[in-house]
């Protein structure tokens, strides 16, 4: 298939069913927006919900919308305004503008805004197209080191920064991961970045343990099915000399690993949760309360997120590189998301369009 038009895109029409239409070059809208040529996409679990599903919660898809969101692309036009980029610059893309205005954002929450204007989320576009607008303050420069893919993945190491910075792990403590898809593998990364010298890294499925080993964990865990959460947090303590992790994230969203790490954290430790997943849970309140846990959630990223998460690939402290399985064109586009309907690969890169 070839793609010739001047802004291509990949449409979801309803649920799994896709389609590539033209459609107008997006205009600047503001003196302070740019206008980027999309390069590379990585697909997010949203992406495939919104696929396969065409809903995540209120979020509903109710008119053809551009899939993607995980993007970085090279600057095409400025606005007048514009002071820290130019014509050819290579951005990562942070796609979820917000009001400004509200108490939130004022507050330097701007993740928690209602009026955000979220790549990819019902009803706005995404970023699977040639043409993308953002504002300038919502594109990162990349520093020559570090390429357009890895740029691609800022965005799910960003959702990593903010959780562990909600953590707020600390040099020489001891974390545990549950989840091992791109998110939780990307948390391990971050913990041990932050000093973490411990990283437990907890999954149904080997093969990505053996991804987290490669990546950041000092330790793995396969629960044994039928275990209670009680019996899955005493085989964990074993392996970790019978010492408890101060910092839990979840990034699973099973009921299964939100109850073992509570029961696993040491007292006085702090839970994050990441995964997404059913909407109520039974949760061991007591065994939260007698330690005097600490729980957070964690939504998307905030504030200095993105630029943390650019500098850390750009040290060489987290490579993302490691979780690229796939990368296809931008015309292979439906066949990247099937493979990851069915569980295949980590996480696959979408090209742009082609000239």
């Amino acid at each position: 298939m070839t793609l010739s038009g001047e802004n291509p895109s990949f449409v979801l029409k309803k649920v799994n069913e896709v389609t590539f239409e033209e459609r107008p070059i997006p205009k600047l809208t503001g003196p302070r927006d740019v206008r980027i040529e999309i390069k590379q996409t990585g697909i997010c679990g949203s992406d495939v919900h919104y696929y396969t599903h065409g809903a995540i919660g209120s979020f509903i898809v109710k008119d053809p919308m551009v899939l993607g969101h995980e993007s970085a692309g090279v600057v095409a036009e400025v606005g007048s305004g514009v002071t820290n980029l130019k014509v050819g610059d290579r951005v990562a893309l942070e796609p979820g503008i917000p009001c400004r205005y509200c108490d939130h954002c004022k507050a330097g929450f701007y993740n928690l805004c209602a009026d955000m204007k979220f790549a990819a989320t019902p009803p706005y576009d995404g970023t699977l197209c040639r043409y993308y607008v953002l504002p300038e303050d919502f594109c990162v420069k990349l520093p020559d080191t570090v390429s357009l893919e890895e740029g691609a993945l800022v965005e799910p190491l960003s959702v990593a920064v903010h959780v562990s910075k909600l953590a707020k792990i600390t040099p020489g403590s001891s974390a545990i991961v549950f989840g091992a898809g791109p998110v939780g593998l990307l948390c391990c990364a971050v913990a041990r970045a932050f000093g973490a010298t411990t990283v437990t890294a907890v999954d149904l499925v080997q093969a990505r343990l053996d991804l987290a080993k490669q990546i950041a964990a000092t330790h793995t865990f396969v629960p044994t099915r039928g275990d209670s959460a009680v019996e899955s947090a005493a085989k964990i303590k074993e392996l970790l000399g019978g010492k408890a992790p101060q910092f839990a994230i979840d990034a699973s969203g099973a009921a299964a690993s939100v109850n073992t790490a509570i029961h696993v954290l040491a007292q006085g430790g702090t839970y994050v949760q990441a995964g997404m997943g059913a909407p109520e849970i039974t949760f061991p309140i007591t065994e939260f309360t007698i330690k005097e846990l600490t729980a957070k959630g964690s939504f998307r990223y905030g504030p200095g997120d993105y630029q943390l998460a650019v500098e850390l690939v750009a040290s060489g402290k987290v490579d993302v590189k490691k979780l690229i399985t796939h990368r296809v064109k931008f015309e292979e586009a439906e066949e990247a998301f099937k493979l990851v309907v069915k569980g295949q690969g980590v996480k696959i890169l979408i090209g742009g369009p082609s000239a």
